[in-house]
């Protein structure tokens, strides 16, 4: 399955090297679709005060971090962790293979993001 209009449209502005990555993904068993890329201050801090980010400084705001949520066989998006997990080993492969550093939400230990991937401040500074 390769990435949708509506997933190519949430891109806009994702740093070229991760929609690289997102590319390379799509092509994976995991089926997933792209929730979000790039968010603006509003959101970001709708998003603090819904308790659903940590942060003020979120990759997201400068086109280094993307959401993805991971479906089901039946193509319904699903929370399970799991499925996360899976995603995650297909994205990571994805980077590898594109010689993309990259770091998952869900590998943090202040919380599980699943949803969650960006590139790294080290290499991918503002």
């Amino acid at each position: 399955m390769s990435l949708t209009p509506r997933d190519r449209k949430r891109l806009t502005g994702v740093h070229p090297d991760l929609v690289r990555v997102v590319e390379r993904a799509s092509m994976g068993r995991v089926k997933f679709i792209v929730t979000e890329g790039v968010r603006t201050m509003e959101r970001q801090a709708q998003l603090a005060r819904e308790g659903r980010s940590q942060t003020m400084r979120s990759r997201h705001l400068t086109g280094h971090a993307v959401d993805l949520a991971a479906l089901d066989e039946a193509g319904r998006v699903t929370w399970a962790r799991p499925a996360y997990e899976a995603l995650a080993s297909q994205v990571k492969a994805a980077a590898a293979a594109e010689g993309v550093k990259i770091e998952w939400g869900g590998d943090w230990r202040s919380f599980f993001d699943g949803p969650h991937f960006q590139l790294p401040w080290a290499g991918y500074p503002i």
